[in-house]
């Protein structure tokens, strides 16, 4: 069984408005004047209350900076909450940042093992799906050389064949994934159609309001680290594009009086 469970859940991010200081601005600043630097306290999820079993498939929409991909960081673990409580059960394959933790001095072969192991894997589990990662990226020769003589399309396509050669419970997609040409993209598309449908429960990320209409059951529109609303793809897409140009008719209206 997949679950998802998040109750009241925030999580806060500290920054700073400058992002270096140097070593003298830090003596003068901090002898004479106190900190010109001061830490920021960034809210990116506020309350956030989702629940989600076998069979959902959730649409997660809304403009950028909504606190989109924060939340799918959060379903991840990526992300642990500084408020509130998270409980995901089910294997977990978490398409974005596919790139992340390569060893770039590492050849391709070496990659798919480090990251098969890190997708929770096991020697022996993964050792079948070794040959199939490398057939489906297409690399040949290329997975025998260093990761960091790949083009960045290159480590997309064997970043991709390694996430995707996963049976995931819960599915979390970030946009949707461009990798390799035309040909690669068409294998990429129905990999991703595969996973789909054999994952027990799906949460999306996308700005293609058809594509979310076409795939969930359930669309959550967030806005400002909070989700504004729930319910029916249908309702909430034509919700969030109702909103969406009342918003552009304003900012239209104050250029044109500036």
């Amino acid at each position: 069984m997949a679950k998802i469970e998040l109750e009241n859940v925030s999580v806060t991010f500290t920054a700073h408005q400058q992002k270096r200081v140097s070593f003298k601005e830090y003596l003068v600043r901090g002898l004479f004047f106190g900190s010109r630097n001061p830490a920021l306290r960034v809210r990116a999820l506020e309350g956030i209350n989702l629940s989600a079993r076998d069979g959902d498939r959730i649409g997660v929409i809304g403009h950028n900076g909504a606190g989109k991909s924060t939340l799918l960081k959060t379903l991840a673990g990526v992300y642990p909450p500084t408020g509130g409580t998270r409980e995901v059960e089910g294997k977990i394959c978490s398409l974005f940042d596919i790139t992340l933790g390569f060893e770039f001095e590492a050849s391709g072969w070496d990659n798919i093992l480090y990251r098969a192991y890190l997708q929770g894997e096991t020697p022996t589990s993964v050792r079948d799906k070794v040959d199939q990662i490398a057939e489906f990226s297409e690399l040949g020769d290329f997975l025998n050389i260093a990761v960091r003589n790949y083009s960045a399309g290159m480590q997309m396509r064997l970043a991709f064949s390694i996430a995707t050669a996963i049976e995931p419970e819960v599915l979390l997609i970030d946009e949707v994934l461009a990798v390799g040409d035309l040909a690669f993209q068409n294998k990429a598309k129905a990999r991703m159609k595969e996973l789909m449908k054999s994952s027990r429960l799906m949460v999306i990320v996308a700005h293609d309001l058809n594509a979310i209409l076409d795939m969930c059951t359930r669309v959550i529109w967030m806005e400002h680290g909070q989700i504004r609303a729930e319910g029916a793809p249908g309702v909430v897409v034509e919700q969030y594009i109702a909103a969406s140009a009342a918003n552009a008719g304003v900012l239209q209206e104050e250029l044109q009086a500036a």
